[in-house]
């Protein structure tokens, strides 16, 4: 099997909370315990379903963003995820021919499916309907004839004779019933104002949920049927994407050297692209991860520093309480080594967040309000500093709960151009911080300058232990 014909599928819904990821999630746990090499997918920017999916496979879950990465990034970056796999799963985002706002089906599930030439199975919550669900299924297997809605899981049924109904009306739509799930509370995963609870803030009880679910798939799904359909797809034409092949010759340090660059996890700092780790190394890093709520000190030798997005409110006073590893960000970012910081980096770093004192890097304070912010984002680098160079545009994805006053400094992070104009985020020094979650395989020119940056960085001494 040639990697461009690795057997796909992706799992779509009508609408947001019909069970994609309930149902994506216990179809990769499913396979897995079944012997298969799953490789876990996510449409769109999301970064806790992919938690859930890397915990069912054993792989990282790995996003596919047209918005963010560009539909001609779609298929290599796919490729190079599901390299190895005998079987890629795709859980959707919102609605199939849900996208963008106002771009029509950029960023789609209905998008992803047909640059990854891939069946679309249906999740459908069939709890308030019977005959109707085959209209349903027929205005979406009609709606776009490129999309190929090849099957349908039947979400949240209430009885046998109600199963009964559903697939008698379902005998005559053409499409296949390839499941159908019951009611069932017991193997749900808990949300919060931004979605599902991270998989690093419940890892006990997330195991025992993905292992229910993969229970509740086998009985059920026809694996069986799924998996003859997810081998039914064409070679994609594609070449996998390579980071190393991304960055110019330019980018990332030179082959002797291999400057440290720490990057934040635990479970305050869970929102993190594959890729950019990747990046990273392919640019000349080594890369070091560290919990902030657990590590009292930066890696030994650390010259640069990555912290990604997460829940940092949630951990304010456990990550106020760890003063020496504050201190050492502080004094890090002071002597001018390269600091990436991305919305729960951004707060981490300000004076305080809900009046627990952070790293005290920005001249801001953070706090928790009742407003999400939320959508995409375009922007422009105003002036070089050590993430991007002036001009650099970018797209990404702002998604909090969270302000900073002030929300801008006298440098900013950047420009935004669309769909409003503003300044945003702070660059002093070597800091780039911001609320803006930017996938940098869409610009891998990031990864390498922070890598060159970071060599030319004194390592950071550690206080003593």
């Amino acid at each position: 099997m040639s990697g461009g014909s690795i057997p796909r599928l992706v799992i779509a819904a009508p609408s947001s909370g019909a069970g994609k990821t309930t149902v994506a999630t216990g179809l990769m746990a499913a396979f897995a315990e079944a012997g298969l090499v799953v490789s876990p997918h996510k449409v769109g920017p999301d970064y806790i379903d992919p938690g859930y999916h890397s915990l069912a496979t054993g792989r990282p879950g790995r996003n596919l963003d047209a918005y963010l990465c560009g539909p001609d990034r779609i298929a290599p970056l796919f490729l190079h995820g599901a390299a190895g796999a005998d079987l890629a799963l795709v859980e959707g985002v919102m609605g199939l021919f849900d996208g963008a706002s106002g771009m029509g089906e950029l960023s789609s599930t209905a998008q992803v499916a047909k640059l990854l030439r891939a069946p679309v199975v249906l999740v459908v919550d069939a709890s308030s309907q019977s005959r109707s669900v085959a209209a349903l299924v027929h205005g979406f297997a009609s709606w776009d004839p490129e999309v190929r809605l090849a099957g349908v899981i039947l979400n949240k049924v209430g009885s046998d004779r109600h199963e009964q109904l559903l697939r008698e009306a379902m005998d005559s739509s053409g499409v296949p019933v390839l499941g159908a799930l019951r009611r069932d509370g017991r193997a749900g995963t808990p949300s919060r104002h931004l979605g599902l609870v991270p998989v690093a803030e419940r890892r006990a009880e997330a195991v025992e949920s993905v292992g229910e679910l993969a229970a509740r798939v086998r009985a059920g799904c026809d694996l069986q049927a799924l998996l003859a359909l997810a081998h039914t797809v064409p070679e994609l034409p594609d070449a996998a994407w390579d980071p190393a092949a991304e960055l110019a010759p330019a980018d990332g340090a030179a082959a002797t050297e291999k400057p440290l660059i720490a990057v934040a996890g635990g479970a305050a700092f869970t929102f993190s692209y594959a890729e950019h780790a990747e990046l990273l190394a392919a640019a000349g890093a080594e890369v070091a991860p560290f919990d902030p709520l657990r590590d009292e000190h930066l890696p030994p030798g650390t010259q640069g520093l990555v912290i990604g997005g997460g829940f940092p409110e949630m951990y304010a006073p456990d990550l106020s309480a760890n003063a020496p590893l504050r201190a050492e960000v502080a004094a890090l970012a002071a002597s001018g080594a390269p600091v990436s910081a991305e919305c729960a980096g951004l707060l981490y770093l300000s004076r305080s967040l809900d009046g627990k004192p952070m790293c005290g890097v920005l001249p801001a304070e953070s706090r928790m309000t009742e407003r999400l912010t939320l959508g995409y984002r375009e922007a422009v680098a105003l002036r070089d500093n050590a993430l991007a160079a002036a001009g650099t545009r970018v797209r990404g994805h702002e998604f909090h709960r969270t302000v900073l006053e002030p929300g801008a400094g006298t440098d900013p992070a950047w420009g935004l151009t669309h769909p409003e104009r503003r300044l945003e985020g702070f660059v002093s020094g070597g800091v780039h911080a911001s609320y803006l979650h930017v996938h940098w395989a869409a610009e891998p020119s990031l990864a390498g300058r922070l890598v060159a940056s970071a060599a030319q960085t004194a390592p950071a001494r550690s206080s003593a232990r």
